[in-house]
């Protein structure tokens, strides 16, 4: 038990994913009374300086009830509905439950391809991001309304993992109807043994999740896993806890029962092996002395330090960072586009706004972006830290 505290106190910034079958009762509609306990949780954490978001579903489930709709499946059309109507409620229930503790809520609505899609996800990164610089916790839903194959396979797990690498969280909450990993489905096999923590999600691990869950619950075992290989890949440690008491993310910072998923690394360090490994970047930079001394004492590289800008890219793109010889000194994810790139480059960050005509990042590669090759090696090191940010 004091591992799992420990766990959980020592992260900064967490992803608190809540599904359906918690959230809402078939019958009555929406827990309030459960729903004001999480949201007691989530104020104990944020006063202890972290930083939470939620990823909530519910949308569906409660217009499915202010609709009167029927059990069991809905077709596409009665799902948007249904999302439409329960959207309002939901909303409005956060907004209360958060406010009651002086919170206050953003509403966030995404679908699948607004995390994998590059302006899309830099984007949504930056409101999230913004929320969160403002003391804000946004709560994120799947944009169930105009989804169309999201609707009826995609699930608030994976979506939870792609949020929580989105923003460089450091751990994921599931909290479940079930208390976590068994090496069986318990409710198919008396004998299923509880799995406490996993190192690494093999094939084994896979095996032991069952299918989806109840007409509320669409993930089920099988969509937690593959969401815990999302967000253990990139960094973010999970867990998978029971949400079926009141305050349930208190009872597991009080050591509960819960599956614990290993990071392979940090954000940071997740994300700079990835713009490390990237062989087919978009374009290059070329800065100056100024530029690669800061930058070799982990600085951002700022427009000023850049003299000049070749290719074709996008903001989000991998771009080769290179000296006054035209040689490598590194790469990184680029915040703008070419043609602004160009534009701003030698020129202070304050002169950004009245250049380019609207305000944009002071950084053209931020540090944590950044990966620079040493002189003398011929792979690149990762610098700077998420925590020396300037």
């Amino acid at each position: 038990m004091a591992a799992s505290v420990t766990r959980l106190s020592a992260h900064k910034s967490i992803v608190i994913k809540i599904g359906s079958a918690l959230l809402v009762d078939r019958e009555s509609g929406l827990r309030a009374d459960w729903l004001a306990s999480v949201a007691a949780d989530i104020a104990t954490l944020s006063k202890a300086g972290k930083q939470v978001l939620v990823v909530t579903s519910g949308a569906i489930a409660l217009g499915r009830t202010t609709l009167r709709l029927p059990r069991g499946a809905l077709k596409l059309e009665e799902s948007q509905a249904a999302a439409a109507c329960g959207q309002i409620s939901l909303a409005r229930a956060w907004e209360q439950a958060l406010g009651a503790h002086a919170i206050t809520a953003g509403q966030i609505l995404l679908t699948l391809s607004d995390t994998e899609e590059r302006r899309r996800y830099l984007n949504a990164r930056a409101t999230l991001s913004t929320l969160l610089r403002l003391g804000a916790v946004p709560v994120i839903n799947e944009n169930d309304t105009i989804a169309t194959s999201e609707i009826r396979y995609g699930d608030n797990d994976r979506l939870a993992a792609r949020v929580a690498t989105m923003i460089g969280a450091d751990l994921l909450i599931l909290l479940s109807d079930i208390d976590g990993l068994y090496t069986a489905p318990p409710h198919l096999d008396p004998a299923a043994e509880f799995v406490p923590h996993v190192a690494a999600i093999t094939p084994q691990i896979e095996a032991m999740a069952g299918s989806a869950g109840t007409e509320l619950s669409r993930g089920g075992m099988v969509t937690k896993i593959a969401a815990g290989r999302i967000a253990t890949a990139a960094g973010t440690a999970m867990v998978i806890a029971s949400g079926k008491r009141l305050h349930p993310v208190a009872a597991l910072a009080a050591g509960e029962r819960a599956t614990w998923f290993a990071a392979n690394g940090n954000p940071v360090t997740a994300r700079k092996k990835w713009i490390s490994g990237q062989l087919g970047v978009a374009g290059s930079i070329v800065v100056d002395a100024g530029a690669i001394s800061a930058l070799a004492n982990g600085k951002s590289l700022l427009p000023a330090g850049v003299r000049s800008v070749e290719g074709d890219f996008s903001r989000g793109d991998v771009v080769l960072v290179c000296g006054p010889d035209g040689l490598e000194i590194g790469r990184g994810m680029i915040a703008y586009d070419s043609g602004d790139a160009a534009r701003i480059a030698g020129h202070r960050s304050a002169r950004i706004a009245e250049i380019l005509g609207f305000a944009g990042r002071s950084e053209m590669i931020h540090r944590d972006d950044l990966v620079m090759k040493p002189v003398a090696a011929s792979e690149p090191v990762l610098v700077g830290e998420i925590e020396n940010n300037v």
